[in-house]
């Protein structure tokens, strides 16, 4: 598969060098208006005019959030299956024409909600919807660390809509609806006193699943802590691997903590004057962002329907869109 990457910032380098070491593609071009690095392939200014010279199989869309839909139509009007990065789009109602438009022009349409590759969640996924821990009744995540000063020298990332909800707790929302089932209400509070910036820098969101189980996210890009996925999971090689977990999901027969895949369950007796017993779920791990990629060349081809569809992450979206109307509005908002 020829692969063309529209975006060569910090994303998009990563798709990029991701193409190039995988032998089911080949990188066939890259599009970016600033950045000049020397991929080894055409390098185009306008993604159009890559779009329309070098044709290619497939594109990864890595530029920000705001070109997501304009160049997903782009590919959509010559009929190129593409990748888009998350979120789909800045909003439900954008990400829904981009989507109508590529189901209507039957068009491939992957979200990289990369996670879902992983192969950490997939297991997670199998043992809560397997019933390995009895009824699902409570989730916990936790998303908790520290951006660099240096982080918010870019202007966007200080305003509404650059902050830890819509960036980073939407890969964590993904995840809970992949592994749980789908949200059907939020409610939430959010908070910038550690920094001041429009945008928020800590939140506290509660969750009703579906299913009835209940859950809750508590984040904050402002403090010195090792818990959230990024740290713990070891996916992204930047990132020092701190060896705690994150999300934690509790049934009425067991309960399940991530990354560390710790299963916890009573033997004979239950209740809590009975002993606890620890599992620990062996797994073979694997790049999520290579599986990915393989997945999208398998999506091109026809031999696979796409894990995180255009719907599917609008759903995700939907989520994170809610959790903002609460936390302004002090209400439950449904989903």
């Amino acid at each position: 598969m020829r692969i063309a990457v529209v975006g060569a910032g910090q994303f998009g380098r990563r798709h990029i060098e991701t193409v190039r070491k995988e032998p089911m593609c080949q990188l066939a071009a890259v599009a970016d208006p600033v950045q000049g690095a020397d991929f080894g392939v055409p390098r185009y200014a306008l993604y159009t005019e890559m779009l329309d010279k070098e044709k290619p199989d497939g594109v990864i869309v890595a530029t920000p959030n705001a070109l997501h839909v304009p160049v997903g139509l782009a590919c959509v009007e010559r009929g190129i299956p593409m990748l888009v990065e998350k979120p789909v789009a800045e909003t439900v109602e954008s990400s829904r024409r981009l989507v109508d438009a590529a189901e209507k022009a039957r068009v491939p349409l992957l979200v990289g909600h990369h996670r879902r590759h992983n192969p950490l969640i997939e297991k997670a996924r199998e043992v809560v919807q397997g019933g390995g821990i009895g009824r699902l009744a409570a989730v916990a995540a936790l998303w908790l660390l520290q951006k660099p000063a240096d982080y918010f020298d870019v202007a966007w990332r200080r305003e509404a809509g650059g902050g830890p909800l819509l960036i980073n707790l939407i890969h964590d929302i993904d995840d809970l609806r992949y592994i749980c089932g789908e949200i059907a209400e939020v409610r939430a509070i959010t908070a910038n006193a550690a920094r001041g910036f429009p945008v928020e820098d800590s939140a506290a969101v509660t969750l009703r699943f579906a299913n009835g189980a209940v859950g809750s996210a508590t984040l904050s890009d402002a403090v010195p802590a090792p818990w959230s996925w990024e740290l713990a999971a070891g996916e992204n090689p930047v990132y020092p691997q701190q060896p705690e977990n994150c999300y934690f999901f509790s049934g009425t027969s067991g309960s399940l903590a991530l990354p560390r895949m710790e299963l916890w369950r009573y033997g004979d007796k239950s209740g809590w004057y009975a002993p606890l017993a620890r599992e620990h779920i062996a797994i073979e791990r694997a790049d999520p962002q290579v599986r990915q990629l393989q997945h999208f060349c398998r999506v091109i081809r026809g031999e696979e329907a796409p894990r995180s569809s255009g719907a599917d992450a609008t759903r995700t979206l939907a989520v994170v869109q809610a959790i903002h109307e609460a936390a302004g509005s002090g209400r439950a908002v449904p989903l």
